[in-house]
């Protein structure tokens, strides 16, 4: 199995991993479509299972196989082609099928957007390629609630799916419209993962916040975490993946500031830190509501902000960067998942008028360099604390509360293995340089 992309993909992969058990002669490669990079190292990482494993059969599926498939196709290292909905289908990783996918026709068509409409491909069979209309996707798959796990923390996937159309991104054609998960579902899957020994829940999605609409009801993600922490009192920890800030109700912000065991650790989906630059974007926030939201939580609760964020969007110029440049101190921003603006074809943002490459990687770097100079102001003020790290490798390394990075060195307490996976009370007592060390209180 390999994987690109987000948690999300990660989740899928377990579940692919289950569905596939006893094909030794399967590699699975589940890809990423977020920039035009990511797509380039799919057919990467195709070439490079090839070359290691010349015998196996190779199945290419995720986002950039769902928006992209003849691509992929077209490469002989491939058998197989299967789109996000087909790869949750168990008899896509049997040795001998013949389930055919609906037409791919039409899987682009959105005219608020613009992205053209593909035809279907007739140079390929439907053995080769199933990669059914995304867009028609309505129900949640088994698959949804399958989650991830790692030996101490365990990822479930609540949402899948965008209804947003921000003019940078094709991840709506890979993952279709937004739906949700049932809460019922959901805390039963998280109360059985518990049950096996997991001390920590990551919900994950295409865009969390959105959590709910097409649900009976209409619950709101804030309902969704309260009943978790209520139906399982025994779940010491939870988070949630990336976010929108503007999308954070009364119910989930006095969760979010109240609640111990929702852990003090945030990551928003900022993009940008100029006005004028996020309508382009088409987002739905501007530049002082995410300050103010950042601001407000902070004022109730030390929680630790990460954020991602665009360098280099199309007619950013430099008074624009700066802005967003400031928005690391802003909202004190000590994790970023920073990268230079990739024009991807068929969305709007890829008919702007273009930063040069140059100028985007060097906006990037200066903000990378901002948050790097603020996280390790605030790792020092964290020496001579005491933290509850769940330890996560043999080699003691794990994540405290604020998802601050920590080895627990083996020296200083039981065997490094006797606490994987356990949460131990760690007195911080120095930094590497890159991580906080701890030694067990």
């Amino acid at each position: 199995m390999i994987t690109l992309g987000c948690r999300l993909n990660f989740a899928e992969s377990e579940a692919m991993r289950t569905l596939a058990a006893g094909r030794d002669d399967l590699v699975i490669i589940n890809s990423c479509a977020v920039t035009a990079e990511a797509v380039r190292k799919t057919s990467q990482q195709i070439r490079k299972a090839r070359r290691l494993r010349p015998d196996a059969e190779i199945v290419v599926t995720g986002c950039a196989a769902q928006i992209e498939p003849e691509r992929f196709a077209a490469m002989p290292e491939v058998a197989r082609v299967l789109g996000n909905r087909e790869k949750v289908l168990a008899e896509n990783f049997a040795r001998h099928t013949s389930v055919s996918p609906e037409p791919v026709e039409g899987r682009f068509a959105d005219r608020e957007t613009g992205f053209d409409k593909l035809s279907p491909s007739g140079n390929f069979s439907p053995e080769k390629v199933r990669v059914s209309d995304i867009m028609a996707v309505r129900d949640t798959a088994p698959h949804l609630v399958s989650g991830f796990a790692e030996r101490a923390r365990a990822f479930v996937e609540v949402q899948n799916g965008c209804d947003h159309r921000c003019t940078f991104c094709v991840i709506p054609y890979g993952r279709g419209n937004s739906r949700s998960v049932p809460a019922g579902l959901v805390v039963e899957r998280i109360s059985s993962l518990v049950d096996e020994g997991f001390e920590e829940i990551v919900l994950t999605g295409v865009d969390v916040t959105s959590y709910g609409p097409d649900l009976p009801g209409s619950p709101s993600l804030g309902l969704l975490v309260e009943r978790i922490l209520k139906g399982v009192p025994a779940l010491p920890r939870l988070r949630l993946s990336s976010i929108d800030s503007v999308e954070i109700d009364e119910r989930l912000f006095e969760i979010i500031t109240g609640e111990p065991r929702f852990m003090p650790h945030l990551h928003l989906s900022l993009q940008a830190g100029d006005d004028m630059i996020l309508k382009r974007m088409k987002r739905r926030h501007s530049r002082a509501q995410a300050v103010e939201t950042v601001a407000r939580i902070k004022a109730q609760r030390d929680v630790a902000i990460g954020a991602d964020i665009i360098a280099g969007f199309p007619t950013e110029s430099d008074e624009m960067a700066t802005n967003t440049l400031a928005l690391i101190d802003d909202c004190d921003i000590v994790y970023g998942h920073i990268f230079p603006y990739s024009a991807r074809s068929g969305t709007p943002a890829a008919k702007m008028p273009q930063v040069p490459m140059a100028t985007r990687k060097a906006r990037a770097g200066a903000l990378r360099e901002a948050v790097a100079r603020r996280k390790a102001a605030w790792q020092a003020t964290m020496i001579g604390t005491q933290q509850h790290v769940l330890v996560e490798r043999e080699t003691g390394l794990g994540h405290a509360e604020n998802f601050a990075e920590i080895r627990v060195d083996r020296a200083a307490g039981s065997a490094a293995d006797s606490v994987v996976g356990k949460i131990a009370a760690t007195r911080v007592t120095g930094f590497d340089g890159a991580t906080l060390i701890g030694e067990t209180a």
